[in-house]
Formats: C-alpha cells, sequence, structure tokens
C-alpha cells in the first residue's frame, strides 16, 4: 500500500479483478492535469479514455427496488474517485479493476447521441424518462472536452423527451441554455448529490467532484432558472457524515432545491475492500468503527444485495438515520411543491417539427 494517497485519486490501488485470475497494476502519473476550474494541477494520476462502440445505448433497470427503470451512461469508470461508489464493480466486466482502473480507465460512448435518437425515431417507440448516468457521471471531468451528455441533452429537447440527471459535478451549469428550456415544458430535473458540506471531508472522500461552494451554486442557479433540483444526500456513511444530515438538508433547501433523497452506504463486491483501503489511508483511528456501524445497519455484513432491505437497514443507527431525515423534511421541506412527473405527452417522434396545439 502506497504510504502517501495520490492527489485527485479516491481508490488507494487496484484490487484483484475476481474475473482473472492474475492482477497486473501500473500506476501513471502526469504533471498537466486540469483540474475543475481548468488550471494545471500538479501530481494527478493521468487518465486514459478508450472510446467503445456499443450498439444500444438505454439500459433497462430490471433490480427490484430500484427508483429508477431506465438509464443512459454516456461514460463507463468515472474519474471522480468516489471510494464508495457502488458501480465500481462493472469496470470487472471490462477486464479493469474496480481500484485505480474505475477511476483511470475511462470508456467513452462517442456515438451515444447517434444511438438515442436511432431510438427515438424507431416506430411504435414510446416516452418514458431516462436516467443520466445511473452508473458512472455524465458529467465527469472529460465531458468538458467531449461534450457528449450536451449532445443527448440537445436531442431530448428537439424531441421532446423527458431526462432526467445525476451528478457531483458543477459542469452541468455550462448547459443551462437548454436545460432552461427543457424545464420550460417541464421535460428535466436534475439531482445533485451531495453527501457532505464538510469541504475537508469532501477532498477526501469524492476527490476530483466539484467542490462543495460550487456544488451549492449550481444548486441555487439551476432553481432560479426554474429547474427543479433535488439533493442526493448520498451515501450517508455511518460515523463520518451522518452527523451533518440536519445541516445538509437546511443548507440545499436554502439553496433552492425542491426536494431529496439519500441511501445509506454499502460496500457491494470489489467497493469493501477499496473503501477499506481508503479508510486505511485517511481515517486510520476510525476505520474499525465505522466499518462496524456500517455492519449494524446491514446485519452484520458491510453489503445488502437485496435493494428494498438495503435502503431500509436495521437497528438504531439506521433508525436514527431515518429520523434524522425525517425531522428535515419537517422542518426544510414541509414547504416545497410536490414534485410533478416529467411530461412524456409531449414526445415527438420526428426530430424539430411543429407540435401540435391540441
Amino acid at each position: 500500500m502506497n504510504s502517501k494517497a495520490t492527489k485527485g485519486q479516491g481508490a488507494v490501488q487496484n484490487v484483484n479483478n475476481h474475473f482473472e485470475r492474475h492482477l497486473y497494476e501500473r500506476t501513471i502519473y502526469d504533471d498537466a492535469c486540469l483540474n475543475e476550474h481548468g488550471e494545471p494541477e500538479e501530481f494527478v494520476a493521468k487518465s486514459e479514455y478508450i472510446e467503445v462502440f456499443p450498439k444500444t445505448i438505454m439500459n433497462d433497470v430490471k433490480r427490484k427496488g430500484m427508483p429508477l427503470e431506465f438509464s443512459m451512461n454516456p461514460y463507463q469508470g468515472c474519474e471522480h474517485g468516489c471510494a464508495y461508489c457502488y458501480a465500481r464493480p462493472t469496470h470487472e466486466y471490462w477486464g479493469y479493476s474496480a481500484g485505480v482502473d474505475f477511476e483511470r480507465k475511462i470508456m467513452v460512448k462517442k456515438n451515444a447521441p447517434e444511438l438515442l435518437e436511432k431510438l427515438f425515431q424507431k416506430r411504435g417507440y414510446q416516452a418514458h424518462q431516462f436516467m443520466l448516468s445511473g452508473n458512472t457521471d455524465c458529467y465527469q471531468p472529460i465531458e468538458r472536452k467531449l461534450e457528449i451528455t450536451r449532445q443527448i441533452l440537445r436531442i431530448c429537447l428537439d424531441y421532446r423527451h423527458p431526462v432526467g440527471i445525476i451528478t457531483k459535478n458543477a459542469l452541468v451549469l455550462r448547459d443551462l441554455d437548454i436545460l432552461t428550456k427543457l424545464a420550460e415544458r417541464n421535460l428535466v430535473n436534475i439531482a445533485i448529490s451531495i453527501p457532505t458540506i464538510n469541504e475537508d471531508l469532501r477532498r477526501k472522500l469524492e476527490p476530483r467532484t466539484s467542490t462543495i461552494s460550487n456544488k451549492l451554486n449550481a444548486i441555487e442557479t439551476l432553481s432560479k432558472n426554474g429547474i427543479p433540483v433535488i439533493a442526493m444526500v448520498a451515501p450517508i456513511i455511518p460515523g463520518l457524515n451522518s452527523d451533518e444530515i440536519l445541516n445538509n438538508l437546511k443548507t440545499v433547501s436554502e439553496k433552492g432545491a425542491v426536494d431529496f433523497g439519500y441511501t445509506l452506504v454499502r460496500l457491494n463486491d470489489t467497493v469493501e475492500p477499496v473503501f477499506i483501503d481508503w479508510l486505511e489511508q485517511h481515517f486510520p483511528d476510525r476505520k474499525d468503527k465505522i466499518l462496524n456501524q456500517i455492519r449494524s445497519i446491514h446485519n452484520g455484513k458491510l453489503n445488502e444485495r437485496l435493494a428494498i432491505k438495503r435502503y431500509v437497514g436495521v437497528g438504531n443507527i439506521a433508525d436514527m438515520i431515518h429520523q434524522s431525515f425525517k425531522i428535515g423534511r419537517q422542518k426544510y421541506f414541509s414547504h416545497k411543491e410536490a414534485r410533478k412527473p416529467l411530461a412524456t405527452h409531449l414526445f415527438n417522434g420526428k426530430r424539430g417539427e411543429q407540435l401540435s396545439l391540441f
């Protein structure tokens, strides 16, 4: 294990891909990476971008208990580097590690906008809300250059198709022009992931996401432009960010969020060794306490596979977390208007044609 954490990186090392017999590990450094402001940042591990060519782009989310039915991921892997990310094990299907590889070997789907438009043009296609991204972040740093997400949003606007977005990156404000037009037709909502409002913790927990101040500015700016924003206060990690739930809810409510969501952390599959290594690196004195509290909410395990159970959890700590969110909703969100389902009836399968007035 490295004695010093790599700047801009969440995972400490590669963990073994359980599909592979052997582990091959290599760490690369680059002295000219750009941070979220487009400024050079030294000693950041270098990312590799690999173009892939999927034949379909919409994912039918079949797992029971999930809050979304369809998702679309322009990228696989994520440079944001969140040690707790549940999507890390999906990188193993590509032959990579859920550790450093997940953050540094990014699969890019440049043909995603083309595939989406072909889907919309299919005879008999019925509009339904889908989520960007659901697995990895559609506004991760490389999006600044490639603009795949922006192209997707433009297609959704042209076809009047509803879309939800979840992101940790204030880069979403770049597309305010398109998002405002979608919101005017009730075709978009945006979830900003903000598990902590402690900037010191944010730097360790999700090192290449936007700063707390930039996330809060994104919530405020989107809200002022009539775009519904949901704060995703997730995941809640007992002993790490569970003590700031009420302050977080108060802050995002004041910035204009219309609703919030949350989940309890779970260390599924190879997320477990990545997160344990991360704790050892950043919070060695609290590691055992945090892991034991996570076990306490999942019946003695670090992971709960059944979605319906892991959202609820068990025991006193899980109950206290749920109670904190209940109080937060009453105090800071009871005056908010109920979220409306996004419109599906405006969908027009012929791009750019004038919609009927009746």
